[in-house]
């Protein structure tokens, strides 16, 4: 998404909502099957060298659930977006290339200090309001028809584009909704 930024500069406002892919914490995931299922991340990584995507290895995770992150990414985003925009990136890359258990206490820890953000802070993550808006934001995203990672949907448009698509894809879609919401 941030090829697709540049792209549009200022026109484009990317808004990251929360879209639980596993709401509730299952501690029983059977790591073998988890880590068959992360073959099928070779067709992204193949579709966008930029990001690396690598199937899981070793004997960690898989991680139980996925509101550990986004309250931690929402933690981040009170501090502004240069910070929730370092631990976004980490989070990725760090689920999808350094095949880390981003459900883990420590490991988000580990993640929010690297990214060079106040320890202070990460205790923000336990906060009862980030935990509602990340519910409010997944029943949104639901309503409006998603039903996986990620979903792009255009303010006030119409449509959605669901899993992730080659950057041109991408970038072809929000110009024709940027097309169509001016009219033309």
């Amino acid at each position: 998404m941030q090829k697709v930024q540049k792209t549009f500069g200022e026109e484009l406002v990317l808004k990251w909502q929360s879209f639980l892919l596993r709401p509730q914490p299952s501690e029983h995931r059977d790591l073998e099957k988890f880590k068959a299922y992360t073959e099928s991340w070779k067709r992204p990584g193949a579709e966008e060298p930029a990001a690396v995507f690598r199937t899981w290895r070793g004997r960690q995770g898989p991680p139980s659930h996925s509101v550990p992150p986004h309250l931690v990414a929402k933690a981040a985003e009170r501090l502004g977006p240069e910070p929730f925009a370092k631990i976004h990136d980490r989070l990725f890359t760090g689920y999808f290339s350094d095949n880390l258990d981003i459900t883990d206490d420590q490991v988000l820890a580990d993640i929010w200090v690297e990214s060079g953000l106040p320890k202070r802070d990460f205790s923000g993550k336990d906060d009862p309001e980030l935990g509602a808006a990340v519910e409010r934001e997944h029943d949104h995203a639901i309503q409006n028809g998603a039903t996986g990672a990620p979903a792009m949907q255009m303010e006030g448009g119409f449509g959605a584009i669901m899993g992730a698509q080659p950057v041109e894809t991408y970038r072809l879609w929000f110009e024709r909704m940027m097309v169509r919401q001016r009219g033309n």
